[in-house]
């Protein structure tokens, strides 16, 4: 059926077997819990809380499930939010998409920023809502606004491809930039090769090698790759094979058969151009960074 909401935004909500373990020295405030059964609906979102992340009662999905559901009946945008994210993951509740969608079309009716873009990617995706660009526009422009980063992204996206906008690179590269700016690895990727083509600002090499590295420094592997193609030719930067053969090895720590074996022929050329000294500087710079950034070097680039 392609994708589901949990493929989609799964960054909006982390939960680990890890956070069952969380504060189980201590229980839930016993006025909280007063508070939570006589209505007051704070009280009921910060009682699903602690059930969702194990903070002072054993991780129980479906307890969170019941005291969201509590709170967002009554109009809790948050509450309403990660009711919808329990639906959309199947956490103590069956999973449904249709159900996940109504709920957060709750929350980002009520202004909820990242229910807003999460609504604008289920328009975007067609998922349990008819695949619509204009209203996926919509909704990243609510979100945007807001300063969300993933929905200044996808905004830029539209632009840029002319779907559910009128085609506008300098639009496209606006909404980037204020993603990019946030920290936005595959924004800051996206931006670097409007600077190498320019498209909607003007064509700058070393501007789109500053936002290369930024986006290769977070682990975006597309970044990484054309980060060490500059390096190679000495575009936007000071021509150097060392800075080559590292990014490529460390592209190259994640990567298996016929792809590694293509990344380490170019890894192989750069190697030949470099004296020992700067092999074994390189080395210990690649192990150092595979150490700091197990995870960041194998993030995959985003479809």
């Amino acid at each position: 059926m392609g994708k589901h909401l949990r493929q989609l935004i799964p960054s909006l909500i982390i939960v680990t077997a890890l956070t069952s373990a969380v504060s189980q020295t201590r229980c839930i405030d016993p006025d909280l819990l007063v508070k939570a059964n006589a209505g007051d609906v704070t009280s009921q979102r910060l009682v699903a809380h602690s059930y969702l992340i194990g903070d002072g009662v054993p991780q129980d999905f479906k307890e969170a499930a019941k005291w969201y559901r509590k709170a967002a009946e009554q109009g809790d945008a948050d509450a309403q939010f990660n009711l919808s994210l329990l639906y959309g993951q199947g956490l103590g509740v069956p999973k449904d998409d249709a159900v996940a969608a109504a709920w957060l079309r709750k929350a980002a009716e009520k202004g909820h920023a990242r229910a807003q873009f999460g609504l604008g990617m289920l328009y975007f995706e067609g998922i349990a809502v008819p695949k619509d660009y204009d209203q996926a526009a919509v909704w990243f422009r609510k979100a945007a606004e807001q300063s969300d980063a993933d929905a200044q992204y996808y905004l830029g996206r539209l632009y840029h491809d002319g779907q559910g906008e009128p085609q506008d690179y300098a639009q496209a590269a606006v909404w980037f930039r204020k993603a990019a700016e946030q920290g936005h690895a595959e924004a800051q990727f996206t931006l670097s090769l409007l600077y190498h083509d320019g498209q909607g600002v003007q064509k700058d090499d070393s501007q789109a090698a500053v936002w290369l590295r930024k986006s290769a420094e977070q682990g975006y592997v597309s970044a990484q790759k054309n980060l060490a193609v500059l390096y190679a030719d000495g575009k936007g930067v000071p021509q150097s094979y060392a800075e080559a053969y590292f990014w490529l090895s460390v592209v190259v720590a994640g990567k298996h058969g016929a792809e590694k074996d293509e990344i380490e022929k170019y890894i192989d050329i750069a190697k030949a151009q470099m004296t020992v000294v700067e092999q074994l500087k390189a080395n210990e710079r690649i192990d150092k960074w595979l150490t700091e950034h197990p995870k960041e070097a194998a993030i995959p680039n985003v479809k």
